[in-house]
């Protein structure tokens, strides 16, 4: 499973290889992905994942300030919105400063990191109860072996969308 979630992850950081911070940025469909935003998503991604698999649900928290509703938040009408919600909107854009290379490190950080938690792991069986949230389905549970195949799954996927914006962006493809 490690071998295929490092295969979908190079598939990914191939289709960023010799674009500028510029181009990593840029948005050249009518998405609002970008190649270093995607890279930078399922970094975070795997980082979430990875820390529900070490900690639980614990680690995943979906708090939504006072007197703030699910509903509000589906409607756009939240007087509020959780910095956890700003933090993941936020996370599929280059922001000012940002470098793709310092994405790609981050991205390769917690690569690293995951290997080694899961070279912890005695049990891939183990699971833990997911966190309340409208995404959830209520009482479920996630196994560090589920956790894989959806980091594997999230990770091609927008392996597969990182393609079509480096094709966009300047002809090229990666596969």
């Amino acid at each position: 499973m490690l071998a295929q979630l490092a295969a979908a992850r190079s598939a990914l950081t191939q289709a960023t290889r010799g674009l500028s911070d510029e181009q990593a940025g840029e948005r050249p469909t009518v998405s609002a992905l970008c190649s270093g935003g995607l890279v930078k998503h399922v970094a975070s991604a795997e980082e979430n994942w990875l820390r529900f698999v070490a900690e639980g649900p614990s680690a995943m928290c979906y708090d939504l300030p006072e007197g703030v509703t699910w509903a509000d938040i589906v409607a756009g009408t939240a007087r509020e919105y959780p910095q956890w919600m700003i933090d993941h909107e936020s996370g599929f854009r280059m922001l000012p400063g940002e470098t793709l290379a310092g994405v790609l490190a981050r991205h390769e950080q917690v690569a690293a990191r995951t290997e080694q938690i899961i070279a912890a792991v005695p049990d891939l069986p183990a699971a833990h109860p997911l966190p309340e949230a409208p995404w959830h389905e209520p009482g479920a549970a996630y196994s560090v072996r589920r956790v894989l195949t959806h980091l594997i799954a999230e990770t091609a996927q927008h392996a597969g969308h990182a393609d079509i914006l480096r094709e966009t962006l300047d002809g090229r493809r990666s596969g």
